[in-house]
């Protein structure tokens, strides 16, 4: 059933989330820029070597077109308990975190955010459609395409020479 959703867009740019304080941003701003999108947790034992990592890679690349749209998500054992402007002020005061944070979403069951339910028909994973944990991440091209999927294991940083690629830096 998982993969079989119904997504009819075609490119991430189509949708309008939240961000953090309940303010709808449309994903149209980010056409023509490579983005990392992922599910993040406050809370969870990858917590500080992903956030670590992301605000890394987004100081190296955001000058180059790239873009991180972190998504906090109580989903997985409760790790994202407090309010989407808590995992925001998390995210930018304890590792400096200049990518937007959104709001709160599902990324599985049926309150799936609709961002996710296109991210995970493009890009199945272990688990088919099914987030499996906090940390997954899409990388998506510049025409708004879920091109690659990794898991909560796959650090950041071990995606860099993937969104050099993308970016047309090789």
């Amino acid at each position: 059933m998982g993969a079989s959703q119904s997504v009819s867009e075609k490119s991430i740019h189509e949708f309008v989330v939240k961000d953090a304080r309940g303010q709808d941003v449309d994903l149209s701003i980010y056409r023509g820029k490579v983005l990392l999108v992922v599910n993040v947790a406050s809370k969870c034992g990858y917590t500080d070597s992903n956030y670590t990592q992301l605000t890394e890679l987004y100081s190296k690349y955001k000058d180059k077109g790239f873009e991180i749209l972190a998504f906090p998500c109580n989903q997985f054992l409760n790790q994202e308990p407090g309010s989407s402007q808590e995992a925001q002020e998390f995210a930018c005061t304890r590792f400096k975190a200049e990518y937007p944070i959104f709001q709160k979403v599902s990324v599985n069951g049926p309150d799936t955010a609709p961002v996710y339910k296109f991210l995970k028909a493009s890009k199945t994973g272990f688990l088919g459609s099914r987030i499996k944990w906090n940390f997954t991440k899409f990388l998506v091209d510049k025409e708004g395409r879920a091109i690659k999927r990794y898991g909560t294991t796959t650090t950041p940083l071990a995606i860099e020479a993937d969104i050099k690629e993308v970016l047309g830096e090789v």
